[in-house]
């Protein structure tokens, strides 16, 4: 019994570097489609709400167990009431984040967003910033999927929730 406990020790001392090697890393670039739910909030109108969609890329670094990261999106949506149309969105951000385990990092976001509204007769730009937090979560390789909502505030009293779910590959 001895025995058979010393080698059950001795092969989990080995193993235990292998598994670290499994490990998912939260480090250098990623790219990523997103997909998700829209609400466009803004004064005395009821809410419009669609699908979101669009592609984003980023770049992390890990240091002493936390990840900082600069990223940027590009989004559209079908988001559209009275014929305005809420177009594409623009950010430009950093984020912070902490592995909970060897395949699992939690984070939170901050940024620059910039909207556009569209109608038959004009086109409107909006500047805001956008928090939010979320889950990125490895799936084998190089790819992982995420979790996230976020909020965005613009001038002119516009607001922006979004739900939103992605897949993404890191390099």
């Amino acid at each position: 019994m001895k025995r058979f406990a010393a080698a059950a020790v001795a092969a989990l001392v080995v193993a235990t570097p292998a598994l670290a090697q499994d490990s998912a890393s939260f480090t250098g670039p990623r790219v990523e489609a997103v997909l998700g739910y829209d609400v466009v909030s803004t004064p005395g109108v009821s809410d419009p709400d669609g699908f979101l969609y669009g592609v984003g890329v980023g770049y992390d670094v890990q240091v002493k167990g936390v990840v900082l990261g600069l990223e940027g999106e590009w989004t559209d949506s079908t988001t559209k009431k009275y014929g305005v149309n809420s177009d594409r969105d623009l950010y430009v951000g950093g984020r912070i984040g902490v592995p909970i385990s060897n395949i699992a990092l939690l984070y939170g976001k901050v940024g620059y967003t910039n909207a556009r509204l569209e109608s038959d007769v004009y086109s409107k730009n909006l500047d805001g910033i956008r928090l939010g937090a979320g889950m990125e979560y490895a799936i084998g390789g190089n790819m992982f999927v995420k979790g996230e909502y976020r909020y965005s505030n613009y001038e002119d009293d516009l607001s922006r929730h979004q739900v939103v779910g992605g897949f993404g590959i890191r390099f």
